[in-house]
């Protein structure tokens, strides 16, 4: 027993009601909430339970490589696990290992925060084509989620499309056209690098269904793309056609990407000479009406449809696209999905809306068990797959202040058992932080025999042998 749990027994010998809060999910959303619970509540117990035996979820395996200064929040979130009041226990399955119906005997109150865990397809013609990939499949590959370790990604042909202009596309791209040399300082998996520096793709398309103007990608991504090295991104005249005249009425985010990005055709006109060896090509008004493939299933390439802007909205950001006649086919042999995520229910006793996310009111879930703890949601499970993370800390945060009014009318409730009872019905192997703590230290060790900050273990059974040694 952890000296955590040691603790707590006692208390609940004594006699001292804690509310006991049970938080499935050890990403941003759940960090984020269970720290605002343990500032504004003096008196709480908040247990982290994760699928994986490792905490931080998107932190870890949805952050680019070459971007460690947004996993900096790893030590903040740190220091909220290793709270008194805090426990992580890591390898459990809500659905599989313990029940939401169980939790909810056991706990005061039961946050849900395991995001979005699914991507959007597209339903075209030959969809299941080999080479045709999902960007979270993708991601998950190259950053060492177990379930994407074993990913077949065939990077033999020079040219390549990615479907989608968000931020996620944009890694994608400078992932796959960085130079291994500058990558393989990151904590990028080995698996992944060795592909990578195998790779043949030179020429890269980025294709959204609108124009210039719509783009969901930031300015930050958008620098880092044209400051590459051997890359050039071309950009289609075309495409931008009116994009200056409406440059001054935009709102200033979106007026300063769309500067960068006229700024960057203009200098392209300028150049003499390019002599990069690789390229990405943005190209708008395009949605994929079908993949070609050979007679054994392998991607050949995709055929378009031209898409017109129409008014949608007072604002040229809200202009919606229809589909014309024309066509044209993009020959290339790997294609990235890259349209969004969806939530997925894990649990019998959970519902989602068609779109993809469990009905709330502020957090709270709509649910008729008096006898049962209340049920919160906060994250990409509560609001949908947008935004990044300072959202999902902001909407983590009000949750959090919704939980705190509710536990604070508890007292004169029956104390629950907490993780004390819920132990007596689990029967795998729990990874506490002490655990992940011999991961990490690992992983540090391991990475740094090949100069990277960290070499991740990518095998679950390997997490929990490591945790357990």
């Amino acid at each position: 027993m952890s000296n955590k749990l040691r603790m707590f027994s006692r208390m609940m010998s004594t006699g001292t009601r804690v509310p006991q809060v049970c938080i499935v999910g050890a990403g941003p959303a759940g960090f984020y909430a269970a720290m605002r619970l343990t500032k504004k509540l003096a008196n709480v117990h908040v247990d982290i339970i994760e699928k994986l035996p490792v905490p931080f979820g998107l932190i870890r395996y949805g952050v680019a490589p070459d971007h460690p200064e947004v996993k900096n929040v790893i030590n903040q979130f740190t220091k909220v696990a290793q709270q008194d009041n805090v426990s992580f226990y890591g390898n459990i399955t809500l659905g599989k290992d313990v029940s939401l119906p169980q939790l909810r005997q056991n706990y005061d109150a039961v946050l849900l925060t395991y995001g979005a865990e699914e991507d959007k397809v597209l339903g075209i013609q030959n969809e299941d084509a080999n080479n045709v990939i999902a960007a979270r499949n993708f991601v998950g590959w190259y950053n060492g989620l177990p379930s994407d370790k074993d990913l077949q990604v065939d990077l033999s042909n020079d040219t390549a499309a990615i479907l989608g202009q968000g931020n996620v596309a944009l890694d994608v791209a400078r992932i796959l056209l960085s130079p291994i040399d500058e990558i393989k300082k990151t904590d990028i998996t080995q698996h992944a690098l060795d592909a990578l520096a195998e790779s043949k793709v030179r020429n890269l398309y980025l294709i959204g269904r609108r124009g210039p103007l719509q783009v969901a990608f930031t300015i930050k991504e958008l620098r880092e793309q044209l400051k590459m090295k051997d890359c050039s991104t071309i950009w289609r005249e075309s495409d931008f056609i009116g994009v200056a005249d409406v440059v001054a009425s935009l709102p200033r985010p979106r007026k300063r990407l769309t500067e960068l990005m006229l700024k960057s055709l203009e200098e392209n006109k300028l150049k003499k000479e390019d002599t990069n060896s690789k390229r990405l090509y943005p190209i708008f008004l395009r949605s994929p009406n079908k993949f070609i493939s050979d007679k054994d299933n392998v991607l050949k390439g995709i055929e378009l449809f031209e898409n017109r802007l129409y008014v949608k909205g007072p604002n040229v950001e809200e202009q919606g696209c229809v589909s014309t006649n024309e066509k044209e086919l993009l020959d290339c042999g790997l294609a990235l999905r890259s349209i969004g995520y969806k939530s997925v229910s894990v649990d019998e006793g959970l519902e989602l809306l068609p779109q993809g996310m469990v009905n709330n009111d502020k957090g709270r879930i709509l649910d008729a068990h008096p006898r049962l703890a209340k049920m919160y949601v906060a994250g990409w499970l509560g609001t949908g797959p947008v935004g990044v993370i300072l959202h999902t800390m902001g909407n983590a945060f009000q949750v959090a202040n919704t939980m705190c009014e509710d536990i604070s009318k508890l007292e004169n409730s029956r104390a629950r058992g907490g993780f004390v009872e819920l132990k007596r019905i689990l029967r795998n192997e729990i990874v506490d932080w002490e655990g992940w703590k011999k991961i990490d230290q690992y992983e540090l060790e391991q990475g740094k025999k090949v100069g990277k900050p960290r070499e991740k273990i990518c095998d679950v059974a390997k997490m929990v042998e490591i945790a357990y040694s």
